[in-house]
């Protein structure tokens, strides 16, 4: 007897689905053509909605990110960047074109949905994240995958948009005591989240743990996020997320575990139709387990898994505040603090060491290699051609396999 992932079907608005996520890796690598690929197929898949100003203006040729940095090339030498503002109009409409793009080339058969991180501050943070939020709205997603921090006030920041009930919401925890913090404030509104999903400490980029994360197991946690639901009566799908490589791991987690679905993203990074340039998916399948590290490069204060060799980590670049500034905060970033000292420009002792990056320009230039810790197996389920690289495979293939696998149904042991 066998199983397979599309025999548990999961539910939204009265249709059934493969409970399989693709997750929203960004900067740009979950972009339109990854996620349309697997929406094709009848799946669900994100969009990242970081640097998506920057992204507007490669796709359709504005100039978001030019007038920005016209507009504050007078900081450029200037520690204190509190003068740096986002124009919220723009921002709103760099996203919403964005999003309503890639739903106007849907085809109905699956779902998108965007991935809109809280730690994206943005010197204004509650300012921003209202734009963001609303604007994805009114672009016509499908739905918002909360993520990177608790989103205590999100749904409130939402509830006067008129598809606050219609678009599917849900949230990225990583521990019971997080989901019920946040569900509290959603109840308070009305709302409650369509779907969680939990990430355990084996995921790719930035990770909901500290240093102890190694100490966690991602089954404990959603089974007991998934007893909390239930013994509260609520009736929330549960994906989980972090270290799922195979179909085998997927119904593992669904038949087994107690999970309703999976998040999945790292064999989708290297597929042909992800924003990855190919010379990195072709580094990320030759990566064994040495290659992967957890380190605190991350100016966000979350431990970030990514390969050692990333170049963002030797990197000394000047700050790009002026050109992104998605993680400044009351006019400081630790990047920012740390290159001006290190090069003289304030005056702090001891002088800082060289342990961040400048976290927005190598996401948007594909510097920052973050990757999940079962990176190491792509190898194994990728073809060599001749000349020794690696043929990528197509975002069908990854899927199928996912979803089409035949899985041995084990029987318990009387």
């Amino acid at each position: 007897m066998s199983d397979r992932l599309s025999d548990f079907p999961v539910t939204f608005h009265n249709r059934q689905y493969a409970p399989l996520m693709v997750g929203g890796m960004g900067v740009n690598i979950s972009n339109d053509t990854l996620a349309l690929a697997v929406e094709k197929l009848g799946g669900i898949a994100h969009l990242s909605d970081a640097l998506l100003m920057d992204i507007a203006d490669k796709q359709f040729g504005t100039s978001f990110c030019k007038d920005k940095i016209h507009r504050f090339k007078n900081l450029i030498d200037s520690y204190d960047k509190s003068e740096i503002v986002f124009d919220l109009e723009r921002l709103a409409e760099s996203t919403r074109r964005y999003v309503s793009d890639v739903m106007r080339r849907k085809t109905g058969r699956g779902l998108i949905l965007i991935n809109c991180m809280e730690k994206l501050t943005m010197n204004a943070s509650t300012a921003t994240l209202k734009t963001r939020l609303n604007a994805a709205l009114d672009g016509g997603i499908d739905g918002i995958t909360l993520s990177a921090g608790l989103h205590l006030s999100s749904m409130k920041l939402m509830q006067d948009n008129p598809r606050f009930h219609e678009a599917l919401i849900g949230i990225v925890v990583s521990s019971t005591r997080a989901l019920q913090i946040f569900m509290k404030r959603a109840q308070a509104v009305g709302r409650l989240p369509d779907y969680v999903v939990v990430e355990g400490p084996l995921a790719g980029g930035h990770l909901g743990f500290g240093d102890d994360w190694a100490e966690y197991n991602l089954e404990d946690i959603v089974r007991d996020v998934v007893k909390w639901i239930g013994d509260n009566g609520f009736d929330i799908p549960v994906f989980a997320a972090g270290g799922i490589f195979s179909g085998e791991d997927a119904v593992h987690f669904v038949r087994d575990v107690g999970a309703a679905g999976v998040q999945v993203a790292t064999r989708f990074a290297v597929a042909q139709e992800s924003g990855l340039p190919e010379a990195v998916k072709q580094r990320y399948i030759d990566a064994t387990d040495d290659d992967v590290q957890v380190n605190h490069f991350s100016t966000t204060g979350y431990p970030m898994r990514m390969l050692k060799d990333s170049p963002a980590i030797t990197s000394d670049i000047r700050p790009n505040c002026e050109a992104y500034g998605y993680l400044l905060q009351k006019g400081e970033c630790s990047y920012v603090k740390e290159w001006f000292a290190r090069h003289g420009k304030i005056d702090i002792q001891p002088v800082p060491e060289h342990s961040k990056c400048c976290l927005c320009t190598h996401m948007r230039n594909f510097k920052v290699w973050t990757c999940g810790a079962s990176v190491s197996r792509l190898k194994n389920v990728t073809k060599r051609r001749p000349d020794g690289s690696w043929q990528l495979p197509t975002a069908e293939e990854v899927w199928r396999d996912y979803v089409e696998t035949e899985c041995q149904h084990l029987p318990k042991a009387a």
